[in-house]
């Protein structure tokens, strides 16, 4: 599995998940209207600037804190294409796989990339090509359990397509 897309954002380590959808709107069910409010504490500008596809890079410990699967639904309805980072905190890491979000850990990138970069991440092989400053940067391939689920859209879409609705 291969994504292009450009940069939006580079942050830096402990992005907990009260700072990617803060606490105040966990009464929001629907996973689509989660969007609306995603970073709107910490980064408020930067929902006008998300394009689809755009690529979200992070330090370490990137979802920490609480457990809530807000956070990531933020992300992925938000039509983001993938988060690189140094590290994921462990179950905003399989939330992502969960719902469906493709990531991947690179401990070089977020000293490697810059906002409006192109980047081409090739999770199978755990590579990242940033393609503007034609460098390529090392990252860890997803398990292959993992990278289906991504590409099958999620537990819950994988497990429908394999048993029915």
């Amino acid at each position: 599995m291969k994504i292009k897309g450009k940069v939006v954002i580079v942050l830096g380590d402990n992005i907990d998940t009260d700072l990617i959808y803060p606490g105040r709107f966990l009464n929001i069910t629907d996973k689509l209207e989660t969007p609306k409010h995603l970073f709107e504490m910490s980064h408020p500008d930067l929902r006008a600037k998300i394009q689809n596809g755009n690529i979200i890079v992070a330090g370490a410990n990137f979802g920490c804190g609480s457990s809530r699967e807000q956070a990531t639904a933020a992300i992925k309805y938000a039509n983001i294409g993938a988060v690189i980072a140094k590290s994921f905190a462990r179950i905003f890491y399989r939330n992502s796989i969960n719902l469906g979000l493709p990531l991947i850990i690179s401990q070089d990138a977020a000293k490697e990339m810059q906002e409006s970069e192109e980047i081409e991440i090739d999770f199978d092989k755990g590579k990242i090509k940033n393609l503007t400053s034609d460098k390529d940067i090392s990252a860890i391939s997803l398990p292959k359990q993992a990278l289906e689920l991504i590409e099958g859209g999620g537990l819950i879409a994988s497990l429908q397509k394999k048993y029915g609705k």
